[in-house]
């Protein structure tokens, strides 16, 4: 079995859109067996990348990291896009925490990680503007030694 996870920004540059969803496809050609993948199904990378691994037969963990994560999307596309993706889910975790904080972010990417035998990490590279951002998640996988992969095109820059 390949479970491979990801971590990555809720916004990407449309510069950078070509080359992240080339490289996530290429992630998953060429996989032998049974695929899981892991994302807490966030807008941007965890999206693209649940649509993508789903598109690829895989089968999908949604990470949910809070009791009201529904409220954290901004309007009614987004949460459409967000349960229409989780209800094709194979599994649910559903963390414990009650509200959607930095440290319930964290602890859901860490979730990830730690199941993970590969994690992508769309990332410019850039430290975490909070707790539980993106370069958090690729620093607390790499401590465990889990092979990370970063996606991201070179000379863009995050808004």
């Amino acid at each position: 079995m390949n479970r491979i996870g990801v971590t990555g920004h809720r916004t990407i540059p449309q510069e950078a859109q070509a080359h992240v969803l080339a490289a996530m496809r290429a992630a998953f050609r060429g996989l032998d067996g049974s695929v899981v993948a892991l994302s807490s199904l966030a807008v941007g990378a965890d999206q693209l990348f649940a649509d993508l691994a789903l598109a690829h037969g895989a089968e999908l963990t949604a990470v949910i990291p809070s009791g009201d994560y529904e409220d954290c999307f901004a309007d009614e596309a987004e949460l459409a896009r967000y349960r229409s993706l989780k209800a094709r889910a194979v599994r649910e975790v559903r963390l414990d925490f009650p509200h959607s904080t930095d440290e319930a972010y964290y602890a859901a990417g860490a979730y990830i990680a730690d199941h993970c035998d590969r994690l992508l990490a769309v990332w410019d590279g850039l430290p975490a503007r909070g707790l539980g951002g993106t370069g958090d998640i690729v620093t607390y996988a790499r401590g465990l030694g889990r092979p990370v992969t970063v996606i991201w095109r070179d000379g863009v820059v995050r808004a």
